[in-house]
């Protein structure tokens, strides 16, 4: 697939980036209709290629999940003629990604100073551990690192005192994608007005950040630094995850208006005149006692009980599902969130879909992630490389292709 017919279509992207915050940017980019070309090392492609088990049918579910909706190439970027292919590829396209630690694009003459010469329109955006100024911009960054010193872990868990834990996803690098993709469309909004392109900076570190909004608040506000609070909210309640006799669910009935309605699910309409619960900020004060007062309430009914009748009296809740109920759930199908794309070996296969829909382009998944070097010899041909030069800098170790 060249781009679909969404938003992007005609956006011609070169993905320089590996495993999972650079992919992200490119993988919602590809999906709101960009031909996003993904360029993988030599030897041996993105490294989560290799991140097994699982597999579905020998490849990398990981990988699959990534890189749906790209072309795929593999280029040698040790190599000369490898590093040639890529300068020619970069002088003609929008867009440039990429997320290697702050200075190795430099060293390679892939730098944005460099590259722009040739293509003052170029948008670059670098996706770093830390970004590219500051005391830490020459540090390699993980989510998990970036999961404590942006301060979510310390959010993070049952409650204080408790073992420390992260972010069961690695919410730094999906965001820090999602942000390089909306610095993207930004700076193409600009260019469209300017002609010029420029350069995007954006990090795991700054990305754990932003979602520490709440917490922060309360932070500047008071000077202490909020404590994990398990599955409730920092600033309403009751907002959070209850037992029941069979299982879990969550209940937002934080407003007045939900609190009342909640009480009457409950049966116990006389807690709207208790002076610890009479508004948020007391149910907050008391929110030990309130906590221990609805588990017990919750125990009395199956999950399926309280959500039939929270659903009829206009209280938000929902059942806790794990990822597979999930996968299965009739509204994440609805939405087109579950769907199958066309892998170029496997067939069919399962992924998830673009979260964001448009009523006049409509983005979507199409294919599936490319088999290491599928696109190799129909890339190189429209950027102007001839049969023979493609074979030479096959044999040469320059690229590399599938097999016809």
């Amino acid at each position: 697939m060249a781009g679909g017919d969404g938003p992007l279509a005609g956006i011609k992207v070169v993905e320089l980036a590996h495993i999972m915050a650079g992919p992200v940017c490119g993988l919602m980019l590809a999906d709101m209709g960009a031909d996003v070309i993904k360029v993988e090392k030599v030897p041996g492609g993105d490294d989560s290629r290799r991140f097994l088990p699982p597999d579905i049918g020998g490849e990398s579910a990981a990988f699959m999940m990534m890189n749906r909706n790209k072309r795929g190439i593999a280029v040698n970027l040790k190599d000369d003629g490898g590093k040639d292919v890529i300068k020619r590829m970069l002088k003609s396209v929008d867009v440039v990604t990429e997320n290697y630690r702050t200075g190795t694009m430099e060293r390679l003459g892939l730098g944005y100073e460099e590259l722009k010469k040739d293509n003052p329109g170029l948008i670059y955006c670098a996706i770093t551990g830390f970004g590219r100024s500051g005391p830490y911009a020459e540090r390699g960054g993980f989510d998990l690192i970036a999961q404590g010193m942006s301060g979510l872990m310390s959010i993070t868990g049952e409650g204080p005192g408790r073992r420390l834990v992260k972010v069961g996803a690695p919410v730094t690098d999906i965001t820090a994608g999602i942000l390089g993709a909306l610095g993207v469309v930004s700076a193409y909004v600009q260019k469209l007005k300017t002609g010029k392109g420029q350069q995007i900076d954006t990090s795991l570190f700054e990305a754990g950040i932003t979602h520490t909004y709440w917490q922060s608040a309360i932070g500047f506000a008071t000077g202490v630094a909020p404590k994990p609070m398990g599955s409730a909210h920092p600033l309403n309640a009751p907002y959070q995850a209850f037992e029941t006799k069979d299982g879990w669910i969550t209940v937002g009935a934080a407003n007045q208006a939900n609190w009342l309605r909640f009480l009457d699910v409950l049966e116990r309409p006389k807690l709207a005149k208790d002076t610890r619960f009479t508004d948020n900020a007391s149910r907050m004060a008391h929110l030990t006692e309130l906590n221990d007062l609805l588990s017990d309430i919750f125990l009395e009914r199956t999950k399926g009980e309280w959500l039939e009748l929270m659903e009829a009296a206009g209280v938000p809740a929902g059942p806790v599902l794990d990822v597979v109920e999930m996968h299965s759930d009739p509204h994440a199908i609805a939405r087109g969130m579950v769907t199958e794309v066309k892998h170029g070996r496997l067939g069919s296969v399962k992924t998830l879909g673009c979260p964001v829909k448009f009523s006049e382009t409509p983005s979507g998944t199409i294919d599936g992630a490319p088999i290491y070097g599928q696109h190799t010899r129909a890339v190189l041909a429209e950027f102007g490389y001839a049969d023979e030069e493609i074979k030479d800098l096959i044999s040469n170790g320059a690229v590399v292709a599938a097999e016809a």
